[in-house]
C-alpha cells in the first residue's frame, strides 16, 4: 500500500534560532492523519533538527547532496555525511537545482545512484516549464526526466525512491495546477513507472504533487487517487498551515 507524505521544503530559509522557534512550533501541532511527515531544514541546521524531532514522528530530511563520497569538492556534501547526522532521506532534482545550478538528468542519476548506495531514501522531483505546458510538450518533458535519472535501476530500488511532480510554474507564484490537471499527470506517471517496471511496482510508488499547497487546496489535491501526498514549500515555513495541510488527509 502506498504512503501518504507530506514533505516540507524549507529551502533557504530559517537561521538557527528562527530554526528552533519553527521546531519547538511543529513538536506542539496535533496531527490527526496518518500521513507520514518530513521536513528538509538547511544543512547548517540537519543535526540540530534531528535532535530536536528524535522523539517525535516528524522525519528530518536533506535539501540535496553530492554523488561524490568525499574529495575535493568545496562546499558540497555527501551522503555519509548526512547519515552520520540522522538523515536517511534526501530531496534530489529539485527544479531550483535544476535551474540556478545546471543539474542535468545525467548528474541526478549520479546523486540517485550514490544515496540509494548508501541506503537512503530519494524524493525525487521533476516537472515542466509553462512553455512546455503551453505546448502541449509537458508530458514528454516529465517522461524523458524520469527516464534519464531512473530508468537505469532495477524494480527492486523503488521500494527507496519517492517521486515529487512539482510543475515549474507553480512554484512559488502563487499558480497552482487545478487538482484535474495533478491527476492527469500523476496518472500519466505512475503509467510510464508502469511500461517499464511493471504495475505492482508503478502502484506502490508514492508520488507527491508541489505546486503551492496550501490548506485551502490540500485536500481537494490530495483527494484525487493518484495524488499520495505534497511537496510543500512556503506553506511549511508556519508550523499551524504545514500540518493543515497534513492533515487534509
Amino acid at each position: 500500500m502506498r504512503k501518504n507524505i507530506v514533505a516540507g521544503n524549507w529551502k533557504m530559509n530559517n537561521d538557527l534560532s528562527q530554526t528552533e522557534t519553527l521546531l519547538t512550533s511543529l513538536k506542539n501541532q496535533k496531527q490527526t492523519s496518518n500521513a507520514e511527515v518530513m521536513v528538509a531544514p538547511t544543512f547548517t541546521n540537519l543535526w540540530h533538527a534531528f535532535e530536536a524531532l528524535r522523539e517525535s514522528n516528524v522525519e528530518v530530511v536533506a535539501q540535496n547532496m553530492h554523488f561524490a563520497e568525499n574529495g575535493a569538492y568545496t562546499g558540497e556534501i555527501s551522503a555519509s555525511m548526512l547519515k552520520s547526522v540522522g538523515v536517511q532521506t534526501v530531496i534530489l532534482g529539485h527544479s531550483e537545482r535544476r535551474a540556478y545550478f545546471n543539474e542535468t538528468d545525467e548528474l541526478l542519476a549520479k546523486k540517485v545512484d550514490a544515496a540509494l548506495a548508501n541506503s537512503m531514501r530519494v524524493i525525487f522531483c521533476f516537472g515542466e516549464e509553462l512553455a512546455d505546458r503551453k505546448g502541449d510538450n509537458h508530458e514528454n518533458v516529465v517522461a524523458s526526466q524520469i527516464k534519464n535519472a531512473l530508468f537505469h535501476l532495477d524494480a527492486a530500488a523503488f521500494k527507496n525512491i519517492v517521486l515529487a511532480y512539482e510543475p515549474v510554474w507553480a512554484i512559488g507564484t502563487g499558480e497552482t495546477a487545478s487538482p484535474e490537471q495533478a491527476q492527469d499527470m500523476h496518472a500519466f506517471i505512475r503509467k510510464t513507472l508502469a511500461d517499464k517496471y511493471g504495475n505492482d511496482i508503478a502502484q506502490s510508488v508514492s508520488i507527491l504533487y508541489g505546486g503551492s499547497v496550501k490548506p485551502a487546496n490540500a485536500k481537494e489535491i490530495f483527494s484525487k487517487p493518484d495524488v499520495d501526498g505534497g511537496l510543500i514549500g512556503g506553506a511549511a515555513l508556519k508550523a499551524e498551515d504545514f500540518y493543515a495541510i497534513v492533515n487534509a488527509f
